[in-house]
């Protein structure tokens, strides 16, 4: 071992870059947007379920609840990153 304490190629910790605001807009809305997506499969899927929706007509509702949600959940979480840069 050497005599720093730390074996040969392996680095301490902190030792990374931070990332930059537009990295952190990014992650922020594909982190919105992957959570909206999974409540509007939900709320989709319950919406189409309950109208007693078949085939095209079902999917259809629960694509498009899928990408409203994950949109505008993924624009909110992009602003509050955008407030914390």
């Amino acid at each position: 071992m050497p005599v720093g304490g730390v074996p040969q190629g392996y680095q301490v910790a902190g030792g990374g870059q931070q990332p930059t605001c537009g990295q952190k807009l990014k992650f922020g809305f594909m982190m919105g947007a992957t959570i909206g997506a999974g409540i509007g499969l939900l709320l989709g899927g319950y919406g189409a379920f309950a109208s007693r929706l078949r085939g095209r007509e079902a999917f259809r509702m629960i694509g498009k609840t899928i990408v409203q949600s994950g949109g505008s959940f993924g624009v909110f979480m992009a602003i509050a990153q955008g407030i914390r840069c």
